[in-house]
């Protein structure tokens, strides 16, 4: 500050002194060591009274501060406060006062304003100070991500299935979203995403452990693509999502292989019913020589069918190329093609598909196989294919198998393969050397 400065505030400070002593003191002295302000400004500093602040003062920076006129001086000059070291209030010449915080970022220094006293109070410049000054020191370190407020299951339904349920299958559809309306919702509707818990998920579990397992099984998977999706969103911590490693009920296996004897029932039965019921008969002789699933033959279109294959654009597992032996081609070769319908097997009105559900439930009983499912076909034609020395590999890639591990379930029927051909080599051994069976 210039010479002339401090003897314009020196003449002011005189001046006030003495108004002071005309006016009289009524009211008893402070203690030199209490007051609002930290500093020496003479012998006025002992009354108590408000004091009056010389540049570079320290006071309790409150809202009864900011109310008080303050002298103003040609520089503007800090009022620095007592408690929070950094924090400021500046008074400029023209009056105007404003908050700021003093913080040093990586060795510089820097004045941040927080406000105008008209515009922010005491309180909240203080608030926004501490803050300011707490970023700064932790400047460097590693900081937790921030995280939205997760909402509650029953409103993240809706958004999730906006989101990602046009991905799936109309079938996968309508199957996932009663597996939540039906299995998940009652269990989790009114739950928080975020407060989700593994223990939650083993109690569901556990409900469903008497006659529910397979709806446990169906709706685990789609419970835990919703919670992986909230971790994507930001509503849950990436990794936390409960279901991770939930195991699911183990069900009995269901497979069921066709013995010779009950292909030759099947193929009988199926002799009897192709005057009546052409466009199922044909269905099911597809299944039984190309092992598709049901759909892939009874939604089959003509622009589909190139022999000697099936050139399917989408499928369960994607597209698909179906190989078709000699008597399957015989088969579509034979089949009468329906006008403005594009289904090789369309029902009455043309528009759809025909439906194999109704007449097959029926046609199996007269069949003497009341256990047989459709599916059973499917596994059936992987039977055979082991029985005749095909690799598991290959018969993966005939029925177009996504995993490894789907095609060596049938890994037991290629070890009783080979054990009957033991048996049958031991046994014609023991008769070589005169020993009994």
């Amino acid at each position: 500050m210039g010479r002339s400065a401090a003897k314009s505030i020196e003449t002011a400070l005189e001046t006030w002194r003495n108004l002071a002593a005309a006016d009289g003191l009524v009211v008893p002295g402070n203690p030199r060591v209490s007051g609002a302000l930290q500093g020496s400004l003479g012998e006025y500093d002992g009354q108590m009274v408000p004091k009056r602040l010389l540049p570079g003062n320290r006071a309790y920076l409150d809202g009864n501060l900011a109310r008080r006129k303050l002298p103003t001086a040609p520089r503007e000059y800090a009022i620095w406060d007592t408690e929070l070291a950094g924090f400021g209030l500046r008074v400029r010449p023209s009056g105007l006062r404003s908050w700021f915080v003093r913080v040093r970022r990586r060795g510089k220094h820097q004045r941040i304003t927080l406000g105008s006293v008209e515009d922010v109070d005491a309180v909240s410049a203080r608030t926004a100070a501490r803050r300011l000054l707490a970023e700064v020191a932790l400047d460097g370190l590693p900081r937790r991500v921030s995280q939205k407020i997760a909402p509650v299951f029953s409103e993240y339904v809706e958004e999730f299935w906006q989101d990602c349920g046009h991905h799936w299958k109309l079938s996968t559809q309508k199957r996932n979203r009663d597996a939540i309306k039906h299995d998940v919702l009652p269990h989790f509707g009114t739950m928080r995403l975020d407060v989700i818990g593994r223990s939650d998920i083993i109690r569901w579990r556990d409900s469903c452990a008497e006659g529910k397992e397979a709806k446990f099984n169906r709706a685990l998977p789609v419970l835990a693509a919703m919670l992986k999706y909230a971790e994507a969103l930001g509503y849950t911590r990436k990794g936390s999502n409960p279901c991770r490693g939930t195991p699911r009920f183990k069900r009995k296996a269901m497979e069921r292989f066709l013995s010779p004897q009950e292909y030759r029932r099947l193929g009988q039965s199926l002799a009897q019913e192709d005057e009546q019921f052409a466009a199922q008969v044909a269905i099911v002789r597809l299944l039984i020589y190309t092992g598709a699933r049901s759909q892939e033959i009874a939604a089959l279109r003509w622009d589909w069918v190139q022999p000697p294959r099936l050139l399917l654009p989408d499928s369960k597992t994607g597209q698909k190329t179906i190989w078709l032996c000699s008597q399957a081609v015989h088969i579509l070769e034979n089949l009468s093609r329906h006008e403005d319908s594009p289904f090789v097997f369309p029902n009455t009105g043309g528009k759809a598909p025909v439906r194999l559900d109704n007449w097959w439930y029926k046609f199996r009983r007269r069949s003497a196989l009341p256990d047989l499912r459709v599916h059973d076909l499917r596994h059936s034609y992987a039977s055979i294919a082991i029985r005749h020395k095909v690799p598991l590999a290959t018969i993966g890639r005939l029925l177009s198998h996504e995993l490894p591990e789907t095609t060596a379930k049938y890994a037991h029927l290629a070890d009783e393969t080979i054990a009957e051909a033991a048996s049958r080599v031991s046994g014609g051994l023991a008769s070589a050397i005169g020993l009994g069976r």
